[in-house]
């Protein structure tokens, strides 16, 4: 893209949203005339759970089709736990993906904070920030950025909250991942969070949805209630220069244990088109 094209850090996608096996996830990314993807599983299987086989074919593949990696999905603090798992499978998740993602030429981690275990409300924050420093150290001394994303756990859908989880944990290691279709079904707006977190947004996600809770139905980008354009502008304005990455949530729900199927292909492309289009109408 050109050099004065915004974003400076292109467009990409999470390959899963497109297909299940590796070759189809960087063939969707080539249709788009992409040269960027994210990845979060590979086959069903998560990128840290990959043998040395597989991660050896992994970054083959990424290098012989000359693409970008621009960020490693992990389960760290995600959905599918709670602050009381042990501690060990994250850091041992962090250690695999810190190994992996040199070799894929990214420095990026995403991450979550944690949904409660039945602690008090003082006890979860406190649980929370232990946990995130922690990895945050791990991280740095690995020279690696974890992406806190506005989805599960203590900091999600509150900008208070986001900012103190910065602030208590300390770590230029820590920043922020920020998804713009999070909060239809999170029950919050996100262009008003993000208005609040542009400064310390170091990747993205889109996508759009309309409804709420557990009945929110996915659209195309701009389509839904998320709030995709503002999102975008506040993000220009804001001076953000990473990437902005589609997560449609079309054919592949991972939170519904729904995978891509057929038509995941067909939906991720149209996705990416519109995302295209959505920022060329963005105003500088």
């Amino acid at each position: 893209m050109p050099a004065e094209a915004w974003p400076a850090g292109g467009l990409a996608g999470i390959g899963d949203e497109a297909a299940p096996d590796l070759d189809g996830q960087l063939a969707a990314v080539r249709a788009l005339g992409w040269d960027a993807v994210e990845l979060r599983t590979i086959d069903g299987l998560a990128v840290a759970d990959l043998d040395h086989a597989g991660r050896d074919r992994l970054v083959r593949a990424v290098d012989a089709a000359g693409i970008r990696v621009v960020c490693l999905d992990s389960r760290i603090g995600g959905w599918a736990g709670t602050i009381a798992d042990p501690l060990d499978r994250d850091t041992g998740e962090l250690a695999a993906l810190a190994a992996l993602g040199p070799e894929l030429g990214t420095g990026f981690v995403r991450i979550m904070s944690y949904p409660n275990a039945g602690l008090p409300g003082a006890g979860w924050r406190q649980a929370v920030v232990e946990r995130i420093r922690v990895l945050a150290d791990l991280a740095a001394a690995a020279g690696i950025t974890l992406l806190h994303e506005n989805c599960a756990g203590w900091a999600a859908t509150s900008a208070e909250r986001t900012l103190d989880l910065l602030d208590a944990v300390g770590s230029p290691a820590l920043r922020l991942l920020f998804d713009v279709g999070n909060g239809v079904a999170h029950g919050y707006d996100a262009p008003s969070l993000l208005a609040e977190l542009v400064p310390f947004v170091a990747h993205v996600h889109v996508k759009d949805a309309v409804g709420g809770g557990t009945g929110a139905t996915y659209t195309l980008p701009g389509d839904g209630k998320a709030g995709v354009a503002e999102c975008l502008r506040l993000l220009r304005a804001g001076g953000y220069s990473g990437a902005l990455s589609i997560e449609p949530h079309l054919a592949t729900r991972p939170h519904e244990g729904r995978w891509a199927d057929v038509t995941g292909t067909a939906s991720f492309i149209a996705a990416g088109r519109r995302l295209a289009e959505l920022v060329e109408d963005t105003p500088c």
